[in-house]
């Protein structure tokens, strides 16, 4: 007796086509994650909510307005595109929605090396996005927002979606997964980046748990120091700002933290 995921998926696949459910279908899946993991910490920001908060400050109702009216039309007008224009790369390369659905090793396995691809191409074009030139003219829209929270993670420039987009699709897109894996990265990456931009960083944290996690704690000190001694450019992990010392700032201020705790006590 056919599961009822996969009763579900049947409907689906009967009643769209391929093309339908990967360009459309993930805008969809992209949009209810982006927005329902988002607005939690915009309505705390409203509701003033200090415990936990990384900066003191909060953001105007009018920054935040402007956040979301900016990602609505980016979205539609950028984000939707993309999805659409990749769908061939994703074909060719053996993408399909049919049952069954891929073993759930062999989904955890792709989706772990797409972090892991992500993580290391976003680090370079992140440390390349603050160079000079580019931070003035594309990347310091996203650094609009110093004290950052869940939906500014998604708030930068066209250019910038397209440009370090690439980082995120570049692993689905040259392994050409199951769709249902695809929705299941697309969901996980979506998560990771609007908790790094929370503002927040609660005890249950999960950078409180994995140590080579970046979080919101790790994220939260790039945005709020100038474009040319901020650091700490991964997008999800600390070993590639470890590696190449772009994390000195950040590691001495918390080894200082540490030292102050300590006096206290």
């Amino acid at each position: 007796m056919a599961s009822a995921l996969e009763t579900a998926w049947l409907y689906l696949i009967n009643n769209f086509s391929d093309f339908q459910l990967a360009s459309l279908g993930s805008f969809i899946i992209h949009e209810s994650v982006f927005f329902l993991s988002g607005i939690p910490y915009l309505m705390m920001e409203k509701w003033g909510m200090t415990k936990y908060k990384i900066q003191g400050k909060m953001n105007t109702p009018a920054a935040q307005e402007k956040c979301i009216l900016r990602l609505l039309l980016y979205h539609t007008c950028v984000n939707l595109p993309l999805m659409v224009v990749s769908y061939p790369a994703f074909k060719y390369m053996g993408f399909r929605s049919t049952l069954p659905f891929p073993s759930w090793k062999t989904v955890l396995f792709q989706i772990v090396s797409y972090f892991i691809l992500e993580d290391f191409i976003f680090y370079w074009g992140h440390r390349v996005l603050h160079t000079k030139w580019l931070y003035k003219h594309v990347h310091s829209v996203h650094h609009e927002y110093a004290t950052p929270f869940g939906l500014t993670s998604e708030y930068a420039h066209p250019a910038e979606i397209l440009f370090l987009g690439f980082a995120t699709i570049f692993g689905p897109a040259i392994t050409g997964p199951h769709l249902i894996t695809l929705w299941l990265w697309m969901s996980v990456r979506v998560l990771e980046t609007v908790e790094a931009h929370c503002g927040y960083d609660f005890p249950w944290s999960l950078s409180r748990f994995l140590p080579i996690y970046g979080g919101a704690d790790f994220h939260d000190y790039h945005h709020r120091l100038l474009f040319t001694k901020s650091g700490n450019y991964a997008s999800t992990f600390t070993y590639m700002d470890w590696i190449f010392g772009t994390d000195k700032g950040y590691r001495k201020l918390k080894a200082l933290k540490c030292e102050d705790a300590k006096k206290v006590e």
